[in-house]
């Protein structure tokens, strides 16, 4: 795993935010935008709602899955920016997802007010279930 530069930070954020224009949540008006940081290239995703709840996307499994889809299989890290007034990390099934490719990837989340909090993902998934959990 590559610790990201500030500058791919940066680059990470500023596509979160700018994926977060293409999001469709017409349901609960909550776009959202991620980006990944996968093989020193970026992959960005926004949610999209469906009328059938559940089968909506979050924006960070659609970045994963642009990812993967060129072949990446490790996450050094994401970045989220969502419509809350504080900062919104991946929410528990993203935190899954985002496990099986970078246990310790760094995860920044942006507000749209530009407030920002990092974490590493262990932090935010502790004892995790993995790859390593099966026989």
């Amino acid at each position: 795993m590559s610790k990201p530069t500030p500058e791919q930070v940066e680059q990470l954020v500023a596509a979160a935010r700018s994926a977060r224009e293409n999001a469709y949540a017409p349901y609960s008006r909550f776009p959202v935008g991620a980006a990944v940081l996968a093989g020193q290239r970026i992959f960005t995703g926004a949610n999209v709602e469906n009328a059938s709840y559940p089968l909506g996307v979050c924006a960070e499994r659609n970045a994963v899955a642009a990812a993967v889809t060129e072949g990446e299989r490790q996450v050094d890290a994401v970045a989220v920016v969502a419509g809350a007034r504080d900062v919104t990390p991946p929410c528990g099934g993203c935190r899954q997802v985002l496990n099986e490719f970078g246990p310790e990837m760094l995860v920044i989340s942006e507000s749209p007010a530009g407030i920002r909090k990092t974490w590493h993902l262990s932090e935010l998934l502790p004892d995790a279930f993995g790859p390593r959990s099966l026989p």
